[in-house]
C-alpha cells in the first residue's frame, strides 16, 4: 500500500505546476479524510472553488492507516503540493524543510487567512512553529459546544423498575445494580442488559469524567492524562482521585455492572451496541456525543442527559465537567504546502478561498448548491443546514459524508455564527449538554485550563516528550485495565506505581510541560 501512495504521488509530482488547457494551474494534493467521505471529485462545492481559484487539482484520498503510510511518504521527499489534514506539528520537526513557510505567502496570496489571524490572534499563536514559522494553517468554528461527551441514562429502564435518575456514585451503583438484575427492557431475558459501558481510558466517552466528582477540572485536549489546576501542570493518572475514581470501577466490575469487554472493543462495536437490537435497548449507562448518534433514531427516546454525579452525598468535592473549548472549535495544521511545489503562490490561492466565509460554511457542512445539497442561502445573509437529502443517513452522517466537515480548513467567523441554522443533530447537542453550562462556565484559561494545541516545544522537548510518553503508557495503560478486572489490592500497589510512573519520565514531561503552559499564558491578553 506503501509503494503504491509513494508511485502515485511521484507521478503526479511529475505534472504538477503546469497548466492545463483551459489556463488552469495543475497541483496535486493528498486529504486524510473520514471513512464516510465521498469521493471530494463528486462534490461541486469542491469543484466551484477550483475554479474560483483557477486551478485543477488531482486529489488524492487518505482514509485509513495514514500514520502508518506517510513516514515512507514523506521520507521519499516526493509530495503532492497541497496536504489536507495530513501534517503534524511533530511531522515538520522530523522532516525539516519539507514542507513550505507560509508566513510571506499568506500575505501576499491570502486575505481571508489573513483576516481570520487579525480577528481571532490566538489562531496565529496556535499556527505558528516555536521558531515564528507557519507550517500548517489552522481551522476555527466558535459553534460546537464546549465539550465533547454526555453522560446518557436509560430513562425508560428507571421507569420500568420504578427508580429515579441517581445522583451521587452510591446511588449509581444501585441503579446499575437493578439494571444488572431486574430485565429493564422487558424482553423476558434478565442476562441481555449491559448496566454500564465506556469507551476505553483514552478517549473522550471514558469514566474518566468521573474525575469531576472529585474536583479535577480535566480537558480532552490531553489524552494522556495531562491536566492543569491551580496553574500547574499535572497529570491524573498519578492522582489520588484517579485511584479513588479505579477502585469505584473495580468495585462496579467485580459485580458484573461494566460490560467485560470495554477495554478491548473498537470504537464502532461500541457504537453498535449502543444502537441495541431494534426497539430493544442494550446499554443502561454510558457516554457519548448525542443521543442520536449514540443510540440511533429508534432508541434515542429512551434516554436522558445525566448531570455530573456527587461523589458521595455528603460531598463537599467542587464539581466539574470536562471544558473541550479548544479542541472542538480549533484545529491545527488544516492544510499545509510543500516546500517543493513548483507553484506555491497557486497553491495559496486555493488554500485562501476555503477561508472565504462563505465557503468555509460549506467546507463544513457541504455545499450550497442544489448537487450537494448541504446548506441553504436563505438570500438575506442567513444561512441554514438541510437535512438529509438521502432520508436513511441521519443528519451527522450526512455531513461527513458530503463535505470535507470537521476535517477541512474553514474559518466560521464570529459575525456569521448567529446567522446559521444547525441541522437538528446539532440543536439537540446543544439541548443535551445545556446540562453543563453551569460547570463548564468554572473554566478559567488562566488557571484550570489544558490548552495542549497552543502550547510550543523546541524539536529536542518533542522528541523527549514523545520517547517518555510511550514509556509512561505502557505503565498506566496496562495498570488501571487490571486493577479494575482482576481485583488487586490498588491501595497496596499504588505508592510502587507511582513512582513507577514518574520513574518512565513524567517529572522531566510535567516539567517540558509546565514550561510551555507558563510561556502560553504570557501569550493572553
Amino acid at each position: 500500500m506503501i509503494s503504491l501512495v509513494l508511485a502515485g504521488c511521484q507521478s503526479n509530482r511529475a505534472d504538477s505546476g503546469g497548466e492545463d488547457s483551459s489556463g488552469k494551474t495543475k497541483l496535486t494534493a493528498v486529504i486524510v479524510k473520514h471513512s464516510l467521505t465521498k469521493d471530494v471529485n463528486q462534490m461541486k462545492w469542491l469543484k466551484d472553488l477550483e475554479d474560483r481559484a483557477n486551478v485543477e487539482i488531482e486529489w488524492q484520498q487518505i482514509t485509513a492507516d495514514w500514520d502508518q503510510k506517510k513516514s515512507a511518504l514523506f521520507a521519499s521527499g516526493q509530495v503532492p503540493d497541497l496536504l489536507f489534514n495530513a501534517t503534524t506539528d511533530s511531522d515538520f520537526v522530523q522532516f525539516n524543510g519539507l514542507f513550505e513557510d507560509m508566513s510571506a505567502l499568506i500575505e501576499q496570496e491570502a486575505p481571508n487567512v489573513q483576516k481570520m489571524f487579525e480577528e481571532h490572534p490566538e489562531l496565529k499563536t496556535l499556527a505558528a512553529e516555536s521558531n515564528g514559522k507557519i507550517y500548517g494553517i489552522p481551522r476555527y468554528k466558535g459553534i460546537w459546544p464546549d465539550n465533547i461527551a454526555s453522560m446518557f441514562i436509560n430513562k425508560t429502564w428507571l421507569d420500568n423498575l420504578g427508580l429515579k435518575p441517581p445522583t451521587t456514585w452510591d446511588e449509581l451503583e444501585s441503579v446499575l445494580i437493578a439494571f444488572r438484575d431486574g430485565d429493564p427492557n422487558q424482553n423476558g431475558d434478565s442476562t441481555d442488559e449491559i448496566p454500564m459501558d465506556f469507551s476505553g481510558m483514552a478517549t473522550g466517552f471514558s469514566a474518566k469524567l468521573l474525575l469531576g466528582s472529585l474536583g479535577m477540572p480535566i480537558s480532552e485536549d490531553s489524552p494522556n492524562g495531562y491536566f492543569v489546576e491551580d496553574a500547574e501542570v499535572k497529570n491524573f493518572f498519578v492522582d489520588e482521585r484517579f485511584k479513588t475514581m479505579i477502585a469505584f470501577l473495580q468495585n462496579l466490575y467485580s459485580k458484573n455492572l461494566i460490560n467485560k469487554e470495554t477495554i478491548t472493543q473498537g470504537y464502532s462495536k461500541y457504537q453498535s451496541l449502543g444502537r441495541g437490537n431494534g426497539d430493544i435497548a442494550k446499554i443502561g449507562f454510558t457516554w457519548g456525543w448525542e443521543t442520536g448518534d449514540r443510540f440511533g433514531s429508534v432508541l434515542k427516546d429512551q434516554y436522558i442527559t445525566l448531570p455530573q454525579l456527587k461523589h458521595h452525598a455528603d460531598s463537599t468535592n467542587e464539581l466539574y465537567w470536562s471544558y473541550d473549548h479548544y479542541t472542538q472549535n480549533y484545529g491545527d495544521n488544516a492544510v499545509s504546502i510543500s516546500s517543493t511545489s513548483k507553484n506555491k503562490e497557486a497553491a495559496m490561492r486555493f488554500i485562501n478561498e476555503f477561508y472565504d466565509p462563505k465557503v468555509s460554511i460549506q467546507v463544513l457542512f457541504g455545499g450550497m448548491n442544489d448537487t450537494d445539497k448541504g446548506i441553504k442561502d436563505n438570500g438575506d445573509g442567513t444561512y441554514q443546514v438541510l437535512p438529509p437529502a438521502d432520508p436513511s443517513i441521519d443528519p451527522g452522517s450526512w455531513k461527513w459524508t458530503n463535505a470535507f466537515a470537521d476535517l477541512g480548513p474553514f474559518y466560521i467567523a464570529d459575525d456569521i455564527q448567529d446567522k446559521i441554522t444547525l441541522g437538528t443533530d446539532m440543536q439537540s447537542v446543544l439541548d443535551e449538554k445545556a446540562v453543563y453550562d453551569d460547570l463548564l462556565k468554572k473554566a478559567d484559561q488562566r488557571s484550570n485550563v489544558y490548552p495542549q494545541d497552543f502550547m510550543k516545544y523546541t524539536t529536542e522537548e518533542i522528541n523527549t516528550l514523545a520517547l517518555n510518553q510511550a514509556n509512561i503508557n505502557n505503565i498506566t495503560d496496562q495498570k488501571w485495565a487490571q486493577w479494575m478486572t482482576t481485583g488487586a489490592n490498588i491501595e497496596s500497589e499504588w505508592d510502587a506505581y507511582v513512582r513507577s510512573v514518574y520513574d518512565a519520565g513524567l517529572t522531566q514531561n510535567l516539567e517540558i510541560r509546565q514550561k510551555a503552559y507558563d510561556e502560553y499564558l504570557t501569550t493572553l491578553k
